[in-house]
């Protein structure tokens, strides 16, 4: 049996750079082997600081390595069903970034691939690894706050850089794909429920989502949020029930935009403070994704839960008013 996942990286992009190859780094049982770029000097400049990485200018190359066993991929959107389908044809275990397909049903091929060949593949939502988010799950399921009645959340940032892949309609950018797609899956993550139906309004810029508003009946409550990459950094989530609140100050980028904290208020009216302080979320990610890969564990994001995701997302979309 492998005793460490040996990684390998399809290409050079910033996030890989910024937090998932340290991630990968600073996991138990996973170790970064190889990195392919296109584009010359970006290969290498992000294997400096890490030792014996294998350098490649193509990414066929990269897959067709006896000496991975598991790809990272963070191409463009477009681009993420056909690099995951190949990478499992290869062999290989595969974690690529959100959204993994731009419409639910081509997912549907990745989960033959996956069923066919054995191999772990899932999309990379770091937050459902998150014990701030465990933590919300739980506190739900013991009824803290009562019956759930409402969800509410935004989140937001600016860019609107024409160059940048966000804004490229051809690469699939979007609002919704790039962060609509976490108060989705976090709503589902801790509420195990799906929508319904779904109302939505969107601010089109230059072909791509600039701003969506969303308004979701599920079975037992109701969510509403908004994303933009137009407005300044914003994000928050609320879980108001019957008999208090949770409020996640923040969800997503925990560390990068502010503390991991939960506000909880329960029928006493008191409200209360839990700290996540030393959690690296893309660390969890990783450690998660090696044991799955060298013990067999179920892993907590499978293709499955990604397609209903993503369902919910193309729900979004075809509801769109504006």
């Amino acid at each position: 049996m492998t005793k460490a996942v040996r990684w390998g990286i399809l290409s050079a992009a910033k996030i890989a750079r910024e937090w998932l190859c340290p991630a990968i780094h600073n996991s138990l049982d996973g170790h970064i082997t190889a990195i392919a770029s296109r584009t010359p000097g970006k290969a290498e400049a992000l294997a400096r600081p890490y030792r014996d990485v294998k350098l490649f200018d193509d990414y066929d190359q990269l897959l067709s390595s006896p000496d991975i066993d598991a790809v990272y991929i963070p191409l463009p959107n477009s681009a993420h069903v056909e690099w995951t389908r190949k990478a499992i044809e290869a062999g290989k275990h595969v974690l690529c970034e959100k959204p993994i397909a731009l419409r639910a049903e081509e997912i549907d091929g990745l989960i033959a691939a996956r069923d066919k060949s054995g191999l772990l593949a899932a999309e990379a939502f770091m937050v459902v690894f998150h014990p701030q988010w465990l933590r919300v799950r739980q506190l739900l399921a013991e009824g803290v706050i009562g019956e759930l009645r409402h969800v509410q959340g935004g989140f937001s940032f600016f860019n609107a850089d024409p160059e940048n892949i966000r804004n490229d309609p051809t690469q699939g950018g979007g609002a919704l794909r790039d962060i609509g797609v976490y108060p989705t899956v976090t709503t589902r993550f801790v509420t195990g429920e799906e929508p319904v139906s779904v109302r939505s309004q969107i601010s089109w810029d230059g072909g791509i989502d600039g701003t969506a508003r969303v308004w979701s009946e599920f079975s037992s409550f109701t969510l509403d949020f908004y994303v933009s990459m137009r407005m300044h950094p914003f994000q928050q989530m609320l879980f108001h029930g019957s008999k208090g609140w949770i409020k996640v100050m923040t969800p997503f980028n925990a560390k990068l935009y502010g503390d991991d904290v939960l506000e909880i208020r329960d029928q006493s009216g008191d409200v209360r403070i839990e700290r996540f302080p030393l959690v690296d979320q893309y660390v969890e990610q990783i450690n998660a994704f090696n044991r799955s890969v060298l013990t067999g564990n179920d892993y907590a994001c499978p293709l499955e839960f990604s397609k209903a995701n993503q369902r919910m997302i193309d729900m979004i979309y075809d509801a769109a008013e504006g």
